[in-house]
């Protein structure tokens, strides 16, 4: 889906974009070109709202198409912002994610995507479905022996998973237990800067 090299989006959108930027020598590469290039042209409103709007995009992995379904929805809500932000963050593939069943958005929706995911007692194999308050999410039996996840136990453990989800790291099944609450200081996006992007 997505065809330019990680590096090079990172690069241009910043480090939160993707797992792979977050790293010690991305910065410091980011850092030496910092030093060499000081001055950056300015950017007008319209180049910093659709940065903003691909930030977004590019991080939760999803088209064009379907982020403007999320960010339509959001618009007709009282609090927009709080609303896209729910709506991407209960994705399966991204729910997997923070619970720390894979590392990356990316593994977590082929994870999705190969049945390896089982909701309330029933196979899921849609990304994109949303998870909901009580839901149970769990390994699918067969798959728990599998390399994918006895592997990784120690990391599972070690992960710590956001408050609106609860983890059993020893039994691989997880819970929702609240809804996942914007907080603008806490995360990486301006999701306001995106829908003036998309008030145009």
């Amino acid at each position: 889906m997505l065809s330019k090299p990680k590096y090079k989006i990172c690069k241009r959108l910043g480090s939160g974009v993707y797992e792979k930027c977050q790293t010690e020598k991305f910065a410091l590469s980011e850092a030496r070109v910092k030093k060499t290039y000081k001055r950056r042209r300015n950017i007008s409103d319209f180049g910093r709202q659709l940065l903003e709007k691909q930030k977004v995009r590019f991080a939760y992995g999803i088209t064009e198409k379907q982020f403007r379904k999320y960010v339509a929805t959001a618009t007709s809500t009282r609090d927009p912002a709080s609303e896209l932000f729910k709506g991407l963050e209960t994705r399966l593939d991204n729910t997997v994610y923070r619970l720390g069943f894979a590392p990356t958005r990316r593994a977590a929706r082929q994870m999705v995507s190969h049945g390896h995911i089982v909701i309330n007692g029933r196979k899921m194999n849609v990304p994109s479905h949303s998870v909901k308050t009580d839901d149970v999410i769990t390994i699918r039996e067969s798959s728990m022996t599998k390399p994918l996840f006895e592997g990784n136990k120690e990391t599972i453990a070690s992960h710590s998973a956001p408050k609106w989800l609860t983890v059993d790291s020893k039994k691989l099944t997880a819970s929702v237990k609240a809804y996942p609450e914007f907080v603008a200081s806490d995360t990486f996006f301006d999701l306001p800067a995106v829908f003036e992007f998309y008030s145009r």
